[in-house]
């Protein structure tokens, strides 16, 4: 649908006015002018993205304009962000992500899967989120994962037994569109490529903390609490909120009968396999080699394109990888200016504050819960990310928190508030959509879910983080 004038008008009013209100407040003394025009700029900009009278990188790429245009930093300082090697990063394995798709093998990968696990409803569900756990290795849109891949497997398969949106939602598809979505927030929180924006929390943890956050570690970090998770969440779902039709035989013989249709692996399938198995295994392998996270993604592009697996049509017409490399170079730069011209550290001392005297660990829990529900509030990861990671992140250092702890907890959080509603990251309106399930059912399991897996990631990964010497 298309807003209306007046909505539209009321959204730039919006962000006009965020601006205009921090220009007119006395910055602290503590904040040089310089970060007070900064802050202006950032907030109107988060402010954008949240409201959005134009898309989301339309709204970085005129906050980008205005610190340029207006003098605020030099042209050069402005487009920095760009330079930065995670941004490059998140392109490239965009571009990867097209070629799985573009060469059916990741949905080979979630047929065999549903051929090996797809008697039984649950065992559909696992089979499907465990395709979504092994494209997340690579790749960075959870959008292509299992809205391009999974969502299309899942939903014929539940029309195949008759579940359809209304009255016979509930035989099958509103707990499989669940427990798709809800496993693969966690499958977000499990991997540096889960999702767009995990990248950006590296880089923010880089900056703000100096904690680097490279592909292995976040791995080794995540994979114990996120497995546990993993494992339970459709147990959690089929408790409360059961599908009718338990026994599923004709969802392996759907899974059969496609890939006999499909025959054996092409050769682009088996090209796309190869650079699949070279970029895990040179960014598992870092410490051996001196080849950055970045390079080796835009290697495993080269060869794609080498091979002709993909043309250079195909990276030009990837809209959603340049969509992302124009926000993503936008808000590197601009949450490395606040930080370098004292707007962070003078919102953690003013924060600290309100929780002075606080065991840290306390101070933690709460701020890490305050931080997770505000997800209601945002309409993607990226934004929560952008306006709240930094400055959350000082405040529990500044409290005496371990850097590293803080830095972990924070960053798994920022991806579980996913799971709170039907708009939390960018596949959540293409299960919603489906008609499944109503919005007070999806957010009533939403919150037992993030309930859940906070739990889980907020107790066996401190505990496993300690037994591993981080903190």
């Amino acid at each position: 649908m298309i807003p209306s004038r007046n909505s539209t008008q009321l959204k730039w009013l919006a962000v006009l006015g965020v601006a205009l209100i921090v220009m007119v407040v006395p910055h602290p003394a503590a904040v040089p002018p310089l970060g007070w025009q900064l802050l202006a700029v950032f907030a109107a900009t988060m402010v954008g993205l949240i409201v959005q009278p134009l898309p989301g990188g339309a709204m970085v790429f005129l906050g980008v304009c205005v610190l340029a245009v207006t003098g605020i930093v030099p042209m050069g300082v402005a487009l920095a962000g760009y330079s930065e090697s995670v941004v490059w990063l998140v392109l490239a394995a965009f571009f990867i992500s097209r070629a799985m798709i573009k060469t059916g093998l990741g949905r080979r990968l979630a047929l065999l899967f549903v051929k090996q696990l797809g008697r039984t409803t649950l065992g559909v569900g696992y089979a499907l989120s465990l395709t979504d756990m092994v494209l997340a290795m690579i790749i960075p849109s959870n959008t292509a994962r299992s809205g391009g891949v999974i969502f299309p497997i899942g939903k014929s398969i539940c029309e195949a037994y008759d579940s359809r949106p209304g009255e016979t939602a509930r035989r099958m598809g509103s707990y499989l569109m669940m427990q798709i979505y809800q496993c693969d927030v966690i499958v977000c929180a499990m991997f540096l490529t889960g999702q767009a924006s995990n990248a950006l929390i590296a880089s923010f943890a880089k900056s703000s903390a100096g904690v680097e956050l490279s592909y292995t570690k976040w791995l080794v970090a995540g994979i114990a609490p996120g497995l546990v998770a993993f494992a339970l969440m459709p147990l959690l779902l089929f408790r409360i909120h059961p599908p009718e039709i338990k026994s599923t035989p004709a969802a392996r013989e759907i899974a059969t009968a496609e890939l006999d249709r499909i025959g054996p692996m092409t050769r682009a399938e088996k090209i796309m396999l190869a650079v699949f198995a070279l970029v895990l295994t040179l960014w598992l392998t870092k410490a051996f080699h001196t080849i950055d996270y970045s390079a080796v993604a835009m290697l495993g592009v080269a060869c794609l394109l080498i091979s002709n697996v993909l043309t250079f049509d195909d990276l030009l017409n990837e809209r959603s990888a340049w969509d992302v490399f124009l926000w993503y170079g936008g808000l590197v730069q601009l949450a490395k200016l606040l930080n370098e011209n004292g707007v962070t550290k003078w919102f953690a001392s003013v924060a600290a504050g309100a929780v002075g005297g606080w065991p840290w660990w306390a101070a933690l829990i709460i701020l890490v819960l305050i931080y997770l529900y505000a997800h209601y509030g945002f309409a993607s990861i990226t934004a929560h990310v952008t306006a709240m990671y930094v400055p959350f992140l000082a405040v529990c250092i500044a409290l005496g928190a371990p850097p590293l702890l803080t830095v972990l907890v924070l960053a798994h959080a920022s991806n579980l508030g996913a799971a709170l509603t039907h708009y939390g990251t960018t596949p959540a309106p293409i299960f919603f959509g489906a008609g499944y399930v109503s919005q007070k059912e999806w957010w009533r399991v939403g919150f037992l879910a993030s309930a859940m897996t906070l739990v889980i990631f907020g107790t066996i990964g401190p505990l496993w983080w300690k037994l591993l010497g981080w903190w």
